[in-house]
């Protein structure tokens, strides 16, 4: 079976009404004694995106996930997944999802090959349609010649993909990722990154990440929604989260400059202020790499000599310090951030 009618076939069986969300959740709570862990949760996860779900330990992020999977009971509030009420239809949400967990449980006397055909038939598949899946999943997943071996001899990087693999038997409408890279070298790292893409844009399948590695959620999702306390305090394109906690910047170390020099900086369409402290030109700009050309041809013109030029502009990092540390977050970078 070619991995086109894999992907039409999977389509088909969609009970995803058109442009109806793959995830919702409407005022999802969890509460664990006098503790609530997830608090209202809002959320809206559209068909075929990949989405970033960040937040500190002990923000909500796993018990939201076990919420959405049907592996823990909500406290409150409604949820669906691909089509189904998680509270009202666990089996017909379960059929739809993959589910990659940190914790990695592998039967290690088995060879990847023998777990994965099982794995297929537990999902009701034949043994003839296991075996053929198994096969187009390796196109998707790398695991190599090592697949016919036992479990035992295993990288970490190796099971961490054969457990990736082992979701993707039944081709999932949702696939739902928690901390897929933990522990893994830079390699296997960017190897299950490229998995991750890959699976996304080759069978449209909506993927839900938990990660801590903010550089993993800036690379692969397209919207990214960062969780403190229970609650969703942001959500968005991670450009567009970025943009909000300020502005780039573009410092220049020069000699020569005078103040018609700073006016006609401060006068450039790509530029919002200019400060000069000691031989140090700082620009704010709302984007450094289009202001660095005319930053530079100006300077040029004026005959101001440019020692060094540097750009920064805010990261994922810098957001989600801002939301989540309870030492820098406020109401101020709440309202700004959340759109």
């Amino acid at each position: 079976m070619s991995m086109t009618h894999t992907t039409r076939d999977v389509s088909q069986r969609s009970d995803v009404r058109a442009g109806a969300p793959a995830i919702e959740a409407t005022g999802l709570t969890r509460n664990f004694n006098a503790n609530r862990a997830v608090d209202g949760l809002e959320l809206s996860v559209a068909a075929g995106e990949i989405y970033g779900f960040l937040g500190p330990n002990g923000a909500g992020k796993s018990t939201a996930v076990r919420m959405l999977c049907t592996l823990l009971k909500p406290s409150g509030g409604t949820a669906t997944v691909a089509g189904h009420d998680v509270e009202r239809e666990p089996l017909d949400v379960r059929r739809k999802i993959g589910v990659a967990l940190q914790d990695v449980a592998l039967d290690e006397g088995q060879t990847g090959r023998e777990l994965l055909i099982l794995q297929g038939r537990l999902y009701g598949l034949s043994l003839a349609a296991a075996r053929r899946r198994l096969d187009e999943v390796l196109d998707l997943v790398d695991i190599g010649d090592a697949i016919d071996r036992r479990i035992k001899t295993y990288s970490g990087g190796m099971k961490r993909r054969l457990d990736l693999a082992a979701a993707l038997v039944h081709f999932p409408e949702v696939l739902f990722l928690d901390e897929p890279t933990t522990g893994l070298d830079p390699h296997s790292r960017t190897t299950v990154w490229s998995e991750v893409r890959r699976l996304n844009a080759e069978l449209s399948m909506t993927i839900f990440l938990t990660t801590q590695y903010l550089e993993e959620a800036d690379a692969l999702a397209d919207r990214v929604g960062i969780l403190r306390t229970g609650q969703l305090v942001a959500e968005g394109p991670p450009t567009q989260l970025k943009r909000a906690l300020g502005d780039d910047v573009v410092v220049a170390e020069v000699e020569g400059h005078d103040a018609a020099t700073i006016e006609r900086l401060a006068e450039l369409d790509e530029v919002d202020n200019v400060t000069w402290d000691q031989g140090r030109l700082t620009i704010s700009t709302p984007d450094a790499s289009a202001a660095l050309a005319p930053i530079a041809q100006l300077l040029g013109d004026v005959g101001v000599s440019v020692r060094s030029i540097t750009l920064t502009t805010p990261t994922l990092d810098d957001v989600f310090m801002a939301l989540t540390d309870s030492d820098v977050a406020g109401e101020r970078a709440r309202v700004e951030v959340l759109a």
